[in-house]
């Protein structure tokens, strides 16, 4: 049984903040509205309730551990990207190693093509939910059309006890080509710069933590349009395209999972919470273990044919410090 607020107050130092891509993680139902055929019973992928339920298991028993090393609990907030709706976060949050622990979420449908949108998991033991939002992204394509995607969600509550505001992003995919769809991540930038002006202009010095599958890595001009002078993103440093990421492309690796935070979130306040450490979970059970992928993130799919693993992407994570 988990402690109640004050006793997690007097005891807990130390709060894990995470964000996942959890690779299309749809349920079996057909919506007519999207183009979600391949993950119906009937469709190419012949996605059917058994491999949902070994999927939202896998995805459960991740974001469970998620911080464990250095915290006796799971995170207090998790962003999602890759979730069809509703029912399939609420099915996660329910399942057996989400349940015990508290967990409520926010989410909000996008007009995305496929029907894929972001959310936000939060320990209702640690975080006061006081808020949401969502924020649409337009974009035309170049016949002047409509290019519909994911909405940015804005989170905002206390967390041990400091207001604190969470964008989750899941930015335009690079499938048109790098160069040809950067002007959507970097028109994707310029909106999450806006949303941060929004929320600094209603709360002086407020802290705000960025976080998404940005599609792009952390030197990339997207993100750099986003990271101005008052935030500071720990990912920079982590990306090692030969040897590390958070997925694998061609045999190389990118970092397009990331946390990023403001740059109050540098300064050691008595009783305040402050950044301290970033990490990527890749355990080596998260990961292909032979074959030509090896190393990389052990998927559900490839191509069409059932891999049964967890995701396309390792989580990654961020923990946050209280000065005594």
């Amino acid at each position: 049984m988990f402690p109640s607020i004050s006793s997690y107050k007097q005891s807990k130092k130390i709060t894990t903040v995470g964000f996942y891509n959890v690779e299309n993680l749809f349920d079996t139902e057909d919506d007519p509205k999207t183009f979600d055929d391949d993950f119906t019973s009937e469709g190419k992928n012949r996605w059917n309730y058994k491999r949902y339920k070994i999927k939202i298991k896998k995805l459960g028993s991740v974001i469970s551990q998620l911080g464990m090393n250095r915290s006796k609990y799971p995170p207090a907030i998790v962003g999602l990207v890759e979730v069809e709706n509703a029912k399939v976060v609420s099915d996660l949050v329910n399942f057996t190693n989400l349940k015990k622990h508290h967990y409520d979420f926010v989410h909000y449908d996008s007009p995305d093509d496929r029907g894929i949108d972001v959310a936000l998991l939060y320990n209702k033991q640690f975080f006061e939910l006081l808020g949401s939002e969502h924020f649409p992204l337009y974009l035309e394509d170049e016949r002047g059309k409509r290019d519909y995607t994911r909405d940015v969600l804005v989170v905002y509550g206390n967390l041990n006890g400091e207001l604190v505001h969470i964008i989750v992003n899941h930015w335009p995919s690079r499938r048109e080509g790098t160069e040809e769809s950067e002007y959507k991540r970097i028109e994707a930038a310029k909106l999450a710069r806006t949303i941060v002006e929004v929320i600094e202009a209603k709360h002086y010095d407020a802290k705000i933590i960025i976080m998404g599958d940005f599609n792009d890595d952390p030197t990339s001009k997207s993100i750099k349009t986003l990271v101005s002078d008052n935030f500071y993103n720990p990912m920079e440093k982590m990306l090692d395209r030969e040897k590390t990421g958070s997925l694998t492309y061609n045999k190389k690796w990118n970092l397009f999972d990331q946390i990023i935070f403001s740059k109050n979130f540098l300064e050691k306040e008595d009783g305040k919470m402050y950044f301290k450490h970033a990490e990527i979970f890749n355990k080596k059970w998260l990961k292909v273990i032979k074959g030509k992928l090896k190393g990389s993130p052990f998927r559900t799919y490839i191509g069409p044919w059932y891999q049964g693993g967890f995701s396309d992407h390792f989580p990654v994570y961020a923990f946050l410090k209280k000065k005594d």
